[in-house]
């Protein structure tokens, strides 16, 4: 198993830049030896998701239009943790994130937070990282989304949402990935 980068770059020129995210595409010598091009999205925060669950082990979702999509998506809470760019990122400020988001998105309060997954959302064009938590010992607020959010709250039981997935109703990858590790985690008796 060979675990050092076999691509060598030739040169990079940034493309795009905005708050969000950058573009850069490299001249690269790929693995074969064959001269190429690849480009690459960094994303300037690190996403955050959370699976609320309650004493009764029902969870809730958010629904919203997705403009990149074009189409509507059910998914659990979710959104952006800032941090400081080159430096490493800090568990404090991404759970300081989760619990932003659930209170902002679905009025949520939690007073038991677990990380239960780190992933790469796409690493094949994107190095986004993601850390998606389970929060329980939920207590109702009031919600307060962001302007760019037209959000539907949906209280279910878990086994429900576990079934959209199954059914390809949801399908943000955060989501999916939450949901069925929930649901690992459950059928180890580890909840």
């Amino acid at each position: 198993m060979q675990e050092q980068n076999p691509w060598t770059i030739l040169q990079e020129k940034p493309v795009y830049d905005n708050p969000w995210i950058s573009l850069t595409e490299y001249d690269v010598i790929n693995p074969g030896g064959g001269k190429g091009i690849y480009g690459k999205v960094h994303f300037k925060n690190t996403a955050v998701a959370v699976l609320p669950v309650d004493a009764d082990l029902n969870t809730f979702l958010v629904g919203q239009y997705r403009f990149t999509l074009d189409a509507y998506s059910w998914e659990i809470p979710a959104g952006g943790c800032l941090h400081e760019p080159g430096k490493p990122v800090s568990q404090d400020i991404c759970l300081a994130a989760a619990q932003r988001e659930l209170l902002e998105e679905t009025g949520l309060v939690a007073s038991h937070w677990q990380l239960i997954l780190t992933m790469h959302l796409s690493n094949s064009v994107s190095d986004e990282l993601a850390y998606v938590y389970l929060a329980k010992g939920l207590v109702q607020q009031e919600a307060a989304p962001e302007e760019t959010e037209q959000l539907v709250i949906r209280k279910l039981p878990f086994g429900e949402a576990f079934s959209m997935v199954e059914k390809g109703q949801i399908t943000d990858s955060m989501s999916v990935a939450g949901i069925l590790k929930l649901r690992l985690m459950q059928a180890e008796g580890r909840l």
